[in-house]
C-alpha cells in the first residue's frame, strides 16, 4: 500500500481559503491538484469538507492511482467534479508511458475508476496522447465508455517535458 500524508498542514489551508478575496475575484470552481498527486494528501477529505463552506463547487484533477482506496474514496465525497487521468488502454502501455509506482495495478486502477464515476457527480476522463499510445486510441475510447465518463479530455504535452507533442492531426486523427 502507498502512504498517504499531510503535505499542507490543515491550519494553512484554512487559512489560505479565508483570507483568499472571495467578493473581489470572479471564482467558478475550487480545485484541487498540485505539484503531485492530490489524493496522497491525507487530509484532503478535511481540506475539502472546509472548502465546501466557500458554497463554490470542488473539483479534483487526479492520476486516478489511489482510487481503489477507501479513504480516498470517502475523501472524494466531498468534491463535485472528477477529473480523472487514463493514458493507457492496458498494463504495458501503462507501465511504459505512466512509470507507475510498483504496487498500482492497471486493470484494479480501471476497475475502482469505473467505481468512483458511478457515483452521482461530474466525472471526465482527461486522456493524455503521445506517440507511445496514439495508436490506441481506439481502445481508450472504449475504456471511456465502459467507465461512462461524462466528458474525454484529449490532451498532448504542451509545457516542458521529456516527452513530445503530438502534432496537430495526430490529434484530429485521435479525437475520431
Amino acid at each position: 500500500m502507498i502512504k498517504r500524508r499531510v503535505f499542507v498542514d490543515d491550519g494553512k489551508v484554512k487559512k489560505e481559503l479565508s483570507i483568499f478575496p472571495w467578493n473581489k475575484i470572479e471564482v467558478d470552481v475550487i480545485t484541487f491538484s498540485g505539484m503531485g498527486e492530490p489524493t496522497l494528501a491525507k487530509n484532503l477529505g478535511g481540506a475539502a469538507s472546509y472548502a465546501k463552506k466557500f458554497g463554490l463547487p470542488l473539483t479534483i484533477l487526479t492520476n486516478s492511482s489511489l482510487f481503489s482506496y477507501e479513504d480516498v474514496k470517502q475523501d472524494l465525497q466531498f468534491i463535485d467534479w472528477i477529473v480523472a487521468k487514463l493514458d493507457a488502454p492496458d498494463d504495458e502501455i501503462f507501465k511504459k508511458i505512466n512509470r507507475p509506482h510498483e504496487k498500482i495495478k492497471f486493470d484494479e486502477m480501471v476497475d475502482a475508476i469505473k467505481d468512483v464515476a458511478a457515483k452521482d457527480r461530474k466525472f471526465s476522463l482527461q486522456m493524455m496522447f503521445v506517440e507511445e499510445n496514439k495508436e490506441y486510441a481506439e481502445d481508450m475510447a472504449s475504456l471511456a465508455r465502459e467507465i461512462k465518463a461524462e466528458e474525454v479530455q484529449i490532451n498532448t504535452p504542451l509545457r516542458k517535458s521529456p516527452v513530445r507533442p503530438l502534432n496537430k492531426e495526430d490529434l484530429l486523427k485521435i479525437e475520431e
